[in-house]
């Protein structure tokens, strides 16, 4: 499975020393072995698509990049709290004093866009690393980042119909077998049944799907989907923000869709820890 970036147990050994969790283009199809799924697009155009990096605990390599997250206001970045873990990170995140936001850097191996510096990180208190329920971190970085936050899906909202078209981001691994990107991708999915993700994941180790917390994305012939190291990265449908890359099993198989935070369950612990305006607090 993929907590993580793909899974834990079956997690730590998933995640490259340089490299670690990520999501995005799909693994070759077996008919015809040509990779599917994912495409290179500009965080010019998509601003709210961010990376989180610790160049201590994962090197040099692609900006020390290891997990995904997503703007939601000018100092709020969202990401999946199991991606500033300890069994991600080593050791506990107050001890990852480069934990920084990489925003507007479509390739990873450039020195473009910004770093900005993460100066709070807040867990959901309700987050289940044993079911992956309300697997959320909000993050106040340094200072306000350059464009619009994404907009968040409510509950009821249209975005979350089975059967709309969404796309998930990152720059995770975009073969199944460890080729990580450098430049961000986007892969095409759907949203899915409820049903189609409890009867691939009623309850394991690695997880248990739980409709009211989790979202599930995918396409019904497999292909599009995430990968390891695109935790914590957004699933967009219809301009909104429904869920966050979470865990699941495999990369883009047809009977292991991916599984996200549902936003619309985290309504009430995003807006109490939002950070709208630049002179809010920094403390640590």
């Amino acid at each position: 499975m993929r907590p993580i970036s793909r899974t834990l147990a079956g997690a730590l050994s998933l995640i490259p020393a340089a490299a670690a969790v990520s999501l995005v283009t799909a693994p070759p199809a077996a008919a015809d072995s040509v990779v599917v799924g994912g495409r290179q697009v500009s965080t010019e155009e998509r601003p709210w698509a961010v990376a989180l990096a610790s160049r201590d605990r994962f090197g040099d390599t692609r900006s020390g990049q290891f997990c995904g997250g997503v703007v939601v206001a000018p100092r709020t970045v969202l990401t999946a709290a199991h991606c500033v873990s300890r069994a991600v990170l080593g050791v506990d995140v107050s001890a990852v004093g480069d934990l920084t936001v990489i925003a507007g850097r479509d390739d990873l191996r450039s020195t473009g866009g910004e770093e900005l510096p993460v100066r709070k990180v807040r867990v959901n208190p309700d987050y289940d690393s044993t079911t992956n329920a309300g697997d959320l971190a909000v993050l106040t970085v340094e200072r306000g980042l350059a464009g619009e936050g994404l907009p968040l899906a409510r509950s009821g909202d249209e975005a979350y119909r089975p059967g709309t078209p969404a796309e998930v981001y990152g720059w995770g691994d975009t073969t199944g077998r460890g080729g990580y990107a450098s430049v961000l991708h986007a892969a095409r999915v759907r949203i899915l049944e409820d049903g189609i993700c409890e009867r691939a994941y009623p309850g394991s180790a690695d997880g248990t799907y739980t409709p009211a917390f989790m979202v599930c994305a995918g396409d019904n012939g497999g292909g599009g989907d995430a990968c390891q190291g695109d935790s914590g990265g957004p699933l967009v449908a219809r301009g909104r923000l429904v869920g966050l890359v979470s865990w699941g099993s495999g990369c883009g198989a047809a009977d292991t869709p991916g599984v996200y935070t549902r936003m619309s369950a985290m309504e009430r612990v995003v807006s109490q820890q939002r950070v709208s305006q630049p002179e809010a607090s920094q403390q640590g």
